[in-house]
């Protein structure tokens, strides 16, 4: 299950789903990252750009072991509050989702998303095709549950 890092959406997952392996998606989750950089480094400047770039790679690449290092030596230099309470909110959400990172899993919705959109439009795009739009979100939950580990026992509990 991909989702974007609130706890409440992971119970859910849990509750309807069971063992189901979450993953973190990379725009929600940097969102936060992005968020410290403009307390550190302000908006637009060069600095939150180098920032922004070199981080959302080690996220990307090495889950939250690099990020920690980082945080680590930044919380070591003198800070204004404001600072040192982002770079531990920071810490606080990427360590929580310390293993959805570390183990390598895919952290975008790209590809889903792409496959879902592709499959949708092109029924939506068929020939004499009625498709009505109140219909598409319940073909949207469709297609997703296809592309997911759970479509046999989807299935299997519809009968």
């Amino acid at each position: 299950m991909l989702g974007e890092g609130s706890p409440w959406i992971g119970n859910i997952t849990q509750e309807v789903f069971g063992g189901v392996r979450q993953c973190l998606g990379v725009y929600h989750g940097w969102e936060h990252g992005s968020d410290t950089g403009k307390v550190l480094y302000g908006e637009g400047t060069e600095a939150y750009q180098q920032w922004q770039s070199a981080t959302t790679g080690e996220c990307v690449e090495s889950g939250f072991e690099e990020i920690e290092k980082r945080l680590n030596l930044l919380e070591q230099e003198e800070r204004t509050p404001k600072e040192k309470e982002s770079i531990r909110l920071l810490r606080g959400y990427l360590g929580s989702h310390r293993e959805r990172l570390a183990e390598g899993r895919a952290i975008g919705s790209g590809q889903r998303e792409g496959t879902c959109k592709h499959w949708i439009g092109k029924r939506l795009k068929q020939t004499w095709a009625k498709g009505r739009a109140e219909r598409v979100g319940k073909m949207a939950s469709l297609c997703a549950l296809r592309y997911s580990n759970q479509w046999e026992k989807y299935w299997t509990q519809a009968k």
